[in-house]
């Protein structure tokens, strides 16, 4: 009896805490990030979380040191020979969004929190968002023509329209789904 408690608050533990099992099945995606010149700088692994959450964990290098602006851009296109400006603007799901945390109306889907390269120019940090999801739907990342993270050459102001005075795209990578979401299941009739 205490052997069959036992089994089933070890799986109940692991359920709950998305253990290794279970977070298999939870979409994934990758971004390998280049610079203007073509020479990779780094990636950027996007997982989802428990409630939807997606976590970004970015570690790049070759930064100019500093504040740098990160922005997910509506099309996979990371094409350096156009500054990478093929990507088209920021990312919005939610019509009438405008760019930046303190912009009135904002932000965008496609807005982070500004990131630091350090002196040697190497840019490791987290980040934890809940305004899109790696599944399919409405919050999805994921169309026909993809999306693209964006490093900026400086600091985002936040409320600067259209990109924040960032200035140029000086990395860009294609977000790429490594783990399809789970299937959904359909209600029995």
């Amino acid at each position: 009896m205490y052997r069959l408690l036992a089994l089933f608050l070890v799986c109940a533990g692991a359920l709950l805490a998305g253990g290794p099992a279970f977070s298999a099945s939870r979409a994934q995606a990758v971004a390998k990030l280049k610079d203007l010149d073509g020479k990779p700088v780094g990636s950027a692994v996007f997982s989802t979380l428990n409630r939807g959450a997606v976590l970004i964990v970015l570690d790049l290098s070759g930064l100019p040191p500093g504040p740098h602006g990160l922005h997910l851009h509506v099309s996979g296109n990371c094409d350096a020979q156009s500054g990478f400006t093929k990507a088209g603007p920021i990312l919005s799901l939610q019509p009438g969004r405008r760019h930046g945390y303190l912009a009135e109306d904002g932000p965008m889907t496609g807005d982070l929190p500004n990131q630091f390269a350090g002196a040697d120019g190497r840019l490791k940090a987290s980040i934890v968002t809940n305004a899109f999801t790696l599944g399919n739907g409405k919050r999805s990342i994921f169309d026909r023509d993809g999306v693209s993270l964006i490093v900026k050459q400086r600091a985002d102001d936040y409320r600067t329209q259209p990109l924040g005075n960032a200035g140029t795209r000086i990395a860009c990578g294609v977000v790429v789904r490594t783990v399809h979401p789970p299937a959904r299941r359909r209600p029995k009739p």
